[in-house]
């Protein structure tokens, strides 16, 4: 019997047809089983005794590997033409890895096809960014461009606004919750204080309070524990030119010494060091014995007396700027109830610090010129002569300091281009009629402003009265039901007692149009619906004129 060779054992398997269909279907991208494409040849039983007949060998191309390594090329149909597997069976050496390459190559060329795609599209869309780099940077010039000429434009056009006389000495780079502190108030406007002004009258309130507590226990006040309390208190920086400022505004308030011998317990400020103390001074009541105590009413008397000089001292600068106006205008100072639109009150100067009380001067060697002058007499000539030396050169560098130059003197304002060709006698006329209008504005009253706002109300308000009373489809209508009607129609929150208060001025304006009748406890208004509303708007606004000009 003849031996059998290694590569016969994978004949044993069951061949298949090549044209069936196995009843399990293979991915593509695995090698086909070699016996797909074996000829279908009998296989004999496993009991059985005769041999298993060869598969029949391919005839030989010219100097073609034997048998065994033969490759086989699969038909198209079955398998791919990219794909080549080995006919016979591999070797359980390096021919199952040759194997398991080539299907693992198979499989990423399946699963990226992306990457075998023509490169030529990325160089077309860098081609095309690149262009549109270009040209964004070209709109991006071009656009500069044009606002720096529609700047210097504006800058031609703009007609020149007479400046200030009083320049703010405070610096240009101030927040703006600072620089326009006193736009942003609530409330009807008036005398409104700057934003330093009402921070230095805040620092009064809490150095009088700091004080009055350690002058009530009869203990000494200095600036070390006045300035930790207030700092605690403010949560801002407190100095000595603040207190500087506070005895300018208010120089009556307080006695400032310098004193030492001062307990301090602080290792820092010695007992020895000179500190300034600062003493309250009050009005000794008549025939009294005891010393004054600084009360919660006396705090408030003098915080009163603070805000008002703090007023006086705006109303000084608020009077230099009226005299300044083309033409002047003279406000009586118990009729002002407002700052004039065009002055700007965050921007007046800060107030200058008071001098206070220094330490004396005591007498210390601070030059080579003093030492040498103390101990000429117990030192040697060399050293004599290296002193002398050291305050030449010391004496040199300090010189004189150059005279500051002069401030340039801003030009008198001039007529703006804009109105050249304009009488003179009409420019008087209208700045005539504008100063008498702020005029009027600066000297009204609470009451007028609150009534004014209400006038400046009417006319929206009469369109939505009129409407309400065509969508009722009644003569007269409660005064409850008629306001509430009204706030919900309104394009402003209001209240109901406030909206009331407008009815009843539109009646007192216009009695021929709304009429209130007061019938037993209950009030109701009646509307004339045939009247124009165009009238009664125009009307309303003849009598909100009048009203804003008195």
């Amino acid at each position: 019997m003849a031996q059998r060779r290694l590569t016969d054992f994978f004949a044993r398997r069951r061949p298949t047809p090549c044209g069936s269909v196995p009843p399990r279907a293979k991915p593509i991208w695995r090698t086909p089983s070699p016996s797909k494409c074996a000829p279908s040849t009998p296989v004999s039983a496993p009991g059985s005794s005769r041999k298993r007949a060869r598969p029949l060998a391919e005839p030989a191309r010219g100097d073609a590997a034997p048998p065994a390594r033969r490759r086989l090329r699969l038909p198209a149909a079955e398998c791919p033409s990219d794909q080549i597997s080995d006919p016979s069976p591999p070797a359980p050496g390096k021919k199952t890895k040759k194997a398991k390459a080539a299907g693992s190559h198979s499989v990423s060329r399946q699963r990226h096809p992306a990457a075998q795609e023509d490169p030529i599209p990325s160089k077309v869309t860098f081609s095309e960014l690149k262009s549109c780099l270009q040209r964004a940077k070209e709109l991006g010039a071009r656009v500069q461009e044009l606002r720096a000429s529609a700047e210097d434009v504006g800058e031609s056009s703009m007609p020149k606004v007479e400046e200030n006389p009083t320049e703010p000495c405070g610096e240009k780079a101030l927040p703006a919750y600072q620089r326009f502190h006193a736009l942003a108030q609530p409330g009807p406007p008036g005398l409104v204080l700057p934003y330093k002004y009402q921070v230095l009258a805040e620092m009064f309130r809490s150095m009088d309070t700091i004080v009055g507590m350690l002058y009530n226990r009869s203990e000494t006040a200095t600036f070390t524990k006045i300035k930790q309390g207030v700092q605690d208190m403010m949560r801002k920086r407190f100095e000595e030119h603040n207190v500087g400022q506070i005895k300018t505004v208010y120089p009556t308030c307080y006695r400032f010494r310098q004193e030492r011998n001062i307990p301090t317990f602080k290792d820092s400020v010695k007992r020895s060091d000179y500190q300034l103390t600062v003493e309250p001074l009050l009005d000794q009541e008549a025939g009294g014995t005891v010393a004054p105590q600084l009360t919660a009413s006396r705090l408030l008397q003098r915080r009163q007396v603070f805000s008002h000089n703090l007023v006086e001292r705006v109303r000084e600068y608020h009077r230099t700027f009226l005299a300044s106006l083309n033409p002047p205008m003279v406000v009586p100072e118990d009729q002002l109830t407002r700052w004039h639109p065009r002055f700007n009150v965050d921007e007046v100067p800060d107030i200058e610090p008071a001098e206070l009380p220094q330490p004396p001067i005591t007498e210390k060697l601070a030059t080579a010129q003093e030492v040498l002058a103390r101990a000429r007499s117990i030192m040697s000539p060399k050293m004599e002569k290296a002193l002398n030396d050291l305050a030449l050169r010391t004496a040199q560098p300090s010189s004189p300091g150059s005279p500051s130059p002069a401030q340039p003197v801003t030009p008198p304002a001039t007529l703006s281009s804009a109105l050249k060709g304009v009488s003179q006698s009409l420019l008087e006329r209208i700045r005539a009629k504008e100063a008498q209008k702020q005029l009027a504005q600066m000297t009204r009253r609470p009451e007028q402003e609150q009534r004014l706002q209400r006038l400046q109300r009417l006319p929206e308000l009469a369109r939505v009265l009129r409407n309400i009373f065509v969508s009722e489809r009644k003569p007269a209508l409660p005064m409850e039901v008629a306001c509430a009607r009204m706030v919900g129609s309104y394009c402003t929150a209001m209240s109901h007692g406030e909206m009331e208060k407008h009815v009843k001025l539109l009646s007192e304006l216009l009695p021929d149009w709304v009429s209130l009748h007061h019938i037993r406890t209950d009030t109701y208004v009646k509307l004339d619906k045939a009247a124009e509303l165009a009238g009664i708007t125009e009307q309303l606004a003849r009598l909100t004129q009048a009203e804003e000009s008195l």
